[in-house]
């Protein structure tokens, strides 16, 4: 069985099926409106305390970022709208089931029509919301997995954020998933907890018994079922040699990151919240360089005042004690939306009103977060950097509005660092051609992969359609990340790469060849990126990548790369 590899490692265990129970109502008026109010109430009071106490659970198995995910069911059950939506319903003397169930599912398909991936997880979180308070109105036992035997493997339709507190680590080797993809919590959660996992697998539970044997691989995405004894004598040496190299890591650990020819390295992490600081330092980053702010933004009802972001931004800038944090600017509209600040429906939202182009219109509330920016900079090395940028224009615009908000500061007289670096993240392709440019007016660049691919193929990686043209390797995209990093090497600023290739084994000589001097990646890939670092000398990256620059195809550039990696 085929699917997709979340959560890298090799399962070997018995299959145990977790088949969600019927949630069956029968929709009814009801005559006593107070009643019914306080029996959804109530159920609301039950599912807040449970998911609190579900969060202790996962914070123990998984860690605090894990734990804001159900954390963040409860700032969303707790929300005046959809509660109040709720209540209203009731107010019309329709049941609590009938409502809870009516409103929720108004904002799955809100957030699942949107096509992507991003948003379509918060349809995921709402869906479980909403199964959650309705098992409570129905008196229906909710799924528990604690009860998993050793050596289990988990098969489910998907592994909800709520299924996860009762997971024991030490039983659950290996996790089967319906649906699923690699940003979705089923994947986040898996890794987390670091077991394998592979999501998407069709019909899973239709096809698979309780009691199976099988074996699940994370770095594929293969599911072999009824495995004879040769097949698992060859994964249990995978996964003894898989093991046995996780463990070699920790040997780079406290080390610098530095290339077999001795070229030194900034090795950063990628976080959404202040905690995620704390992750980092702890997985051994060399500092954050790309904090999301627009996380800041979401599951709440109105804007986050200055001295809110500015506590945030201070809190990451002190955890790091004067190593780099980079803070990318609000880049909202695309594939995230924020219900408050009311973006109008784009046929294209992409293409649209988005990004460094909704800040620069509303200058009220992006001169408030360069200002909160900028306050946290006495607390350490802070850097300000401005998404999808792509013209001149847009740059000089983001730096006066800095200039600006620097003068109300000194009126104020407000500490800050007068010499903040402003950078640019490249992302676009236009921002690719025009790097010359925008280099001579930039302190430090950071090439975003994810949207550049997309920008430049055309695609959208969430399109199954167009998806086998979604890769960093494409020759035009490659082209463009050279020219980038060359053109901030020949302006004399740092370029670094906060999207997914910078952790990519394959993508690695070639940004060594290429000259980038920044890597920023997720916080549990910092040893492995600098691991692989470690066995390249410049001369064979440039070796390498002279062979990848003449080539025509994606497919000829990954066959060589995995050939040589």
């Amino acid at each position: 069985m085929k699917g997709l590899g979340a959560s890298e490692g090799y399962g070997i265990g018995r299959v145990m099926l977790v088949v969600e129970q019927k949630l069956e109502y029968t929709p009814k008026e009801v005559a006593d409106v107070e009643a019914e109010l306080g029996r959804f109430r109530s159920a609301v009071d039950q599912f807040v305390a449970n998911t609190f106490e579900q969060a202790d659970a996962v914070r123990k198995s998984a860690g605090d970022k894990e734990a804001e995910i159900l954390e963040g069911h409860v700032a969303i059950i707790s929300d005046p709208f959809m509660k109040g939506e709720i209540e209203n319903l009731i107010k019309a003397h329709q049941c609590a089931e009938a409502s809870v169930e009516q409103i929720c599912q108004m904002f799955i398909d809100m957030f699942a029509a949107t096509g992507d991936e991003l948003t379509m997880q918060r349809a995921a979180d709402v869906k479980d919301i909403r199964d959650s308070i309705l098992s409570i109105l129905l008196g229906v036992q909710e799924i528990k997995i604690s009860d998993a035997p050793a050596g289990t493997i988990l098969v489910v339709h998907e592994l909800t954020p709520s299924m996860t507190a009762g997971i024991k680590k030490e039983n659950i080797v290996g996790i089967i998933t319906e649906t699923g993809s690699q940003t979705s919590h089923s994947a986040i959660l898996a890794r987390a907890m670091e077991i394998p996992a592979v999501l998407s697998v069709p019909n899973a539970l239709s096809q698979l018994s309780t009691g199976e044997q099988v074996i699940v691989d994370g770095n594929t995405g293969d599911v072999v079922t009824a495995p004879d004894p040769d097949v698992i004598a060859e994964y249990t040496a995978k996964r003894d040699t898989y093991l046995r190299e996780k463990r070699e890591l920790e040997l780079y650990r406290g080390k610098p990151t530095v290339s077999a020819s001795g070229e030194e390295y900034e090795l950063c992490c990628n976080i959404g919240t202040p905690k995620d600081a704390a992750k980092a330092m702890e997985k051994d980053g060399e500092g954050v360089g790309l904090f999301r702010t627009e996380f800041l933004f979401m599951d709440r009802t109105s804007l986050p005042t200055e001295d809110e972001q500015f506590e945030a931004y201070k809190t990451a800038a002190v955890v790091l004690k004067g190593k780099p944090l980079i803070i990318r600017t609000l880049d909202i509209g695309g594939d995230k939306e924020i219900p408050y600040l009311g973006l109008e429906k784009e046929e294209n939202p992409f293409m649209g009103f988005r990004a460094i182009r909704y800040c620069l219109k509303n200058r009220d509330m992006f001169k408030s977060q360069i200002k909160a920016i900028l306050r946290a900079s006495a607390f350490g090395d802070v850097r300000i950097m401005f998404p999808l940028i792509t013209a001149v224009e847009e740059l000089r615009a983001g730096k006066a509005l800095v200039e600006e908000a620097k003068s109300d500061l000194r009126l104020s007289g407000i500490a800050f660092n007068e010499n903040i670096p402003v950078g640019v993240m490249t992302e676009t392709s236009a921002s690719g051609v025009i790097a010359d440019l925008l280099a001579k007016e930039s302190d430090f660049f950071s090439i975003g992969t994810n949207d550049l691919t997309g920008y430049t193929m055309a695609c959208d990686r969430g399109n199954s359609d167009v998806g086998y043209l979604y890769s960093p390797f494409q020759p035009s995209v490659l082209r463009l990340i050279k020219r980038i990093i060359e053109c901030g090497v020949e302006a004399g600023i740092p370029v670094g790469m906060c999207g997914e290739a910078a952790a990519n084994p394959m993508m690695i000589p070639l940004l060594i060849s290429f000259g980038l001097t920044e890597f920023s990646v997720s916080a549990v890939s910092v040893l492995k990126v600098r691991k692989c670092i470690a066995k390249w000398t410049k001369a064979e990256a440039d070796e390498v990548a002279a062979k990848v620059m003449e080539m025509s195809t994606e497919k000829e550039v990954t066959d060589y790369l995995k050939s040589v990696v």
